[in-house]
């Protein structure tokens, strides 16, 4: 390859369901947002187009079974002429997306991408509950569609620990990154040769990437109409009307997850948009984004908050980010458990173009100042109306908010 061309291998490692995929769409469609070609050679997709075995069992992963690590030797030999192809045919970035989890296949790797430059990148992921719930999303995909939802999630716990007996850290790779996929950081960075491309990979892997977002607030509530706090209110009839104009604003837009609070407000706000939607997509109802709790204030009006607790109504108008309810919450202590949220609504998404959370009037302030910047003491007051939704895309070189009306 000429001096001129700047062409570089991403082989990507991890376990499975460590987010490995995901990222290396995100990477390519960073780079491609630059007008730098790259291209994915995803080595589960090749194994499923070629081989019409049944290669969802777990015994095909054993590290026993000669005749599977053949066929995935051979799949990755494939694979990695793919790559070399695209990078002498002008590609710029070729990113091997496979597990790579044994210093054998790395070496491998190594010795077939000897004349370019190669960075190994590691996902992983220690939050025990998220994983749980991305493997159980794996285990709805079309490969295991002959299996029951407990067989299959059994099915790729096997796999997993097939290739934990396998897996060797990274560390004698002279170009590695280890990356939170969950928390979006960087555990660990070694650099030898002069890699392609680098300054743009580090700001891009620590950067959400978010084609779009959605997040409305519910309906009105019975509880709305009488300036109630908390409780768990159901839609007024005013909240049935703006739910379902809700679901008319979204009707052709093919919405991939649907998030809400375990409160009824929003699920029947949910309901509309989900019966909206020509295939339904998955709804996850979370206490995460459950409402601000208002402790021993829960289902009062405010001229009874004022009235009775009137210590508190003051504490709230004097500085109502810091001031924590009695026995319940603040914007500033509810803060780390929305964040928690819109990272694990983020991370089972994968990278998915379209997806929307519904949720509340402090719960979605917290959501926009997550993304938008905004001093604490103003949080409070952003404006989230019930007849309009806001409209998030973020990347590398570009973060959008928009407000826009519900259709009529």
């Amino acid at each position: 390859m000429s001096e001129a061309h700047q062409a570089l291998c991403i082989a990507m490692v991890g376990l499975p369901a460590r987010g490995k995929s995901t990222l290396a769409q995100k990477i390519q469609d960073g780079l491609a947002a630059d007008g730098v070609r790259a291209a994915i050679f995803n080595n589960g997709e090749m194994r499923r187009a070629l081989d019409r075995n049944d290669t969802t069992a777990p015994d095909f992963y054993h590290p026993a079974n000669t005749e599977a690590a053949g066929v995935r030797e051979k799949i990755a030999a494939l694979n990695i002429q793919r790559a070399r192809e695209f990078l002498r045919d002008g590609g710029q970035v070729a990113i091997l997306d496979a597990t790579n989890v044994s210093r054998k296949r790395r070496e491998f790797v190594e010795r077939q991408m000897h004349d370019i430059p190669l960075l190994f990148l590691e996902c992983f992921n220690e939050d025990e509950e998220i994983l749980e719930e991305n493997i159980l999303q794996k285990a709805r995909l079309s490969e295991f569609a002959h299996l029951e939802t407990r067989q299959a999630t059994a099915s790729f716990k096997k796999r997993i620990e097939y290739y934990r007996r396998l897996f060797c850290p990274l560390g004698e790779e002279r170009n590695f990154i280890r990356q939170d996929s969950f928390l979006n950081t960087i555990h660990a960075i070694q650099i030898l040769d002069r890699i392609p491309y680098f300054e743009q990979l580090r700001d891009l892997l620590v950067t959400d990437f978010v084609p779009n977002l959605y997040v409305a607030r519910h309906g009105t509530s019975v509880f709305n109409l009488e300036n109630r706090v908390g409780g768990d209110s159901p839609l007024a009839q005013a909240g049935h009307q703006q739910a379902k104009r809700l679901a008319a604003t979204f009707r052709d837009t093919p919405l991939s997850m649907v998030f809400t609070s375990t409160r009824r407000r929003t699920r029947q706000t949910a309901a509309y948009v989900l019966e909206a939607q020509q295939t339904a997509p998955p709804l996850y109802s979370m206490e995460l984004f459950d409402e601000i709790d208002c402790g021993i204030c829960e289902e009062m009006d405010y001229e009874e908050v004022k009235r009775r607790r009137p210590d508190v109504h003051r504490g709230r108008v004097e500085d109502k980010y810091n001031f924590v309810y009695p026995g319940g919450e603040g914007y500033r202590n509810m803060r780390a458990r929305i964040e928690r949220g819109v990272r694990k609504a983020l991370y089972l998404s994968g990278g998915s173009r379209h997806i929307l959370i519904i949720g509340h009037r402090a719960v979605n302030r917290l959501i926009l100042s997550y993304f938008l910047y905004r001093r604490p003491a103003d949080v409070p007051y952003l404006y989230i109306p019930q007849d309009r939704y806001f409209h998030i895309s973020c990347a590398q070189n570009e973060r959008r908010i928009r407000l826009r009306p519900l259709l009529s």
